[in-house]
């Protein structure tokens, strides 16, 4: 009778050990992923000719009769705020000759702060027409960037206190009097002050 109570309490012993008392491996979710999934819009990569330099006309065209940079003014930079609660929003487009709107489609803007840095750009290439030597590289870490929609329709959001040269390009042919295609260059100047919601549209006459 001891034995077969012995064998008894042993055979129970040993279910156990196969059975609800083994604790199971812990399944981890493989795909569940804790890095960011999309860069900021500042993350913009400088060799990139097809987002900036080439589409933006920050590099410009030709080697003779390039106009020097003034040095870069990194003080000035510094102090710029980073982070901000400021929108722009608005519509680019040129005006042909009977005043009609040709919408910049799908095209890359962006905001410039203005500095000493920048006007000299404005003033001596975009209004007087000068071609100007290579922007210095660290001016990518100051622009910020957005797209317009299939209307034209833009919007930069999380823009810092400050005033900007807001610019884009519109790609116009035969409706705005060329045999080819060209790409407009457009900038004005806007002030965003706090979370303000400017409207601003971008837009000039096809000359």
């Amino acid at each position: 009778m001891f034995k077969l109570g012995t064998m008894i309490i042993m055979s129970l012993m040993a279910m156990s050990l196969f059975t609800g008392c083994v604790q199971r491996d812990i399944q981890f979710n493989k795909n569940r992923n804790f890095w960011a999934h999309s860069s900021s819009v500042d993350d913009v990569n400088i060799s990139d000719e097809n987002l900036t330099e080439s589409e933006m006309m920050i590099t410009e065209d030709g080697e003779e009769n390039k106009m020097a940079r003034i040095e870069f003014p990194e003080s000035e930079y510094y102090r710029l705020p980073r982070t901000g609660k400021g929108t722009v929003k608005g519509t680019i487009y040129v005006k042909d000759y009977y005043d009609r709107r040709v919408l910049g489609a799908s095209t890359r803007l962006y905001l410039n702060p203005i500095t000493s840095y920048s006007e000299q750009w404005y003033e001596e290439s975009y209004l007087g027409g000068y071609k100007m030597q290579e922007a210095d590289p660290r001016l990518f870490n100051y622009l910020k960037f957005t797209a317009s929609d299939q209307n034209g329709k833009f919007a930069f959001y999380g823009v810092p206190s400050g005033s900007y040269y807001l610019i884009g390009t519109v790609k116009c042919g035969e409706e705005c009097g060329y045999e080819s295609m060209k790409n407009i260059r457009i900038a004005t100047k806007v002030s965003v002050r706090g979370n303000q919601v400017v409207e601003q549209d971008l837009t000039r006459a096809v000359e």
